[in-house]
């Protein structure tokens, strides 16, 4: 047997996983968990086979050029690779690689619950209790959006905004979207498609967002878009932060233009802008749309798995550069 590939492990990872990784790689763990600087981990990767990281390193072009010819693939913990400059590991003969379809249950929970939280009032609800400020119950008390029979529009249809859907339809919400392309009628399962976002805005009580982040995409929701939502929304964002403006969305939601707001991701996490904090009509979560033991475990051995095809020389299931 030859030597073990030595591999840059960026963050604190699940236990099981860890464990594969002393069974089968010269695994380097990050002891603190910290944030990576760019500079330390150009340092570490010196000698190494690949990198292991989450979408917490921003792994732009000028990091992937210092990067030692010895790295071979940057296998992310993550879905979204947003943090990852494609086109420059791919110029570097680089392979990247995501772990896809084991989030999607996770992340369609959490924008359930990012959507009951905001139309119901949660973080309110649970700041008067704990600050012991509830005083007494009337009918004009904490009175929210009610959800059921509502219409919900999804941007982004592919496995998270899916299972999303049919979760919604539990709460017999009718469901529209838009993606890049209609997707097949089994899939739909009656849901109306907007080919332009302009009409899906204009149509939705709750708009739920679960498309990835690119140049196209950032800053898709707007002060712009925003005036074309339904006075009363309700956002939900558990994809990536740079899908909102933040002051665009923070004066919609002081304006009532937007009746709430749940999310789970921001712009320049976890330092997120301060005027989410100040709105009572934030359902704020700290980007832990994944963070179930079951899914955690399953994004690692994906992440893995397609190590262990890149060094053995197969094409990696999970391949996006």
């Amino acid at each position: 047997m030859g030597s073990k590939r030595k591999v840059v492990v960026t963050r604190k990872l699940p236990e099981a996983v860890e464990s594969r990784l002393r069974r089968d790689y010269e695994p380097l763990f990050n002891m603190d968990d910290h944030v990576y600087s760019t500079d330390e981990l150009i340092d570490l990767a010196d000698g190494a086979d690949a990198l292991l990281p989450c979408h917490s390193e921003h792994l732009d072009a000028a990091a992937i050029a210092g990067l030692p010819a010895s790295i071979k693939a940057i296998a992310n913990f993550s879905v979204g690779v947003d943090h990852v400059d494609l086109e420059a590991a791919k110029s570097r003969g680089i392979i990247v690689t995501n772990t896809p379809d084991v989030l999607s249950d996770a992340t369609a929970e959490i924008a359930v619950l990012l959507m009951l939280g905001a139309a119901r009032r949660a973080a309110e609800g649970d700041r008067l209790i704990r600050a012991r400020q509830w005083r007494l119950w009337s009918p004009a008390f904490m009175v929210g959006t009610q959800i059921t029979g509502k219409t919900l529009g999804v941007i982004g249809m592919g496995r998270a905004g899916q299972v999303t859907a049919r979760r919604a339809r539990g709460f017999r919400m009718r469901i529209h979207y838009h993606n890049r392309r209609r997707i097949p009628a089994e899939i739909e399962q009656g849901a109306v498609y907007h080919e332009r976002l302009e009409t899906l805005l204009a149509a939705c009580d709750v708009l739920s967002l679960h498309c990835p982040a690119t140049p196209t995409t950032r800053n898709l929701i707007d002060a712009e878009r925003i005036r074309l939502l339904r006075p009363g929304v309700i956002v939900v964002n558990s994809a990536r932060g740079a899908l909102i403006d933040d002051e665009a969305l923070q004066e919609a939601l002081r304006s009532g233009q937007v009746a709430a707001a749940g999310l789970d991701v921001f712009n320049d996490e976890p330092d997120i802008h301060p005027g989410y904090r100040e709105l009572d009509n934030t359902f704020l979560l700290p980007h832990i749309g994944s963070a179930t033991r079951e899914t955690r475990d399953a994004m690692g051995f994906r992440a893995l798995d397609n190590l262990d095809a890149i060094f053995a020389g197969r094409e990696p299931g999970d391949r996006v550069a």
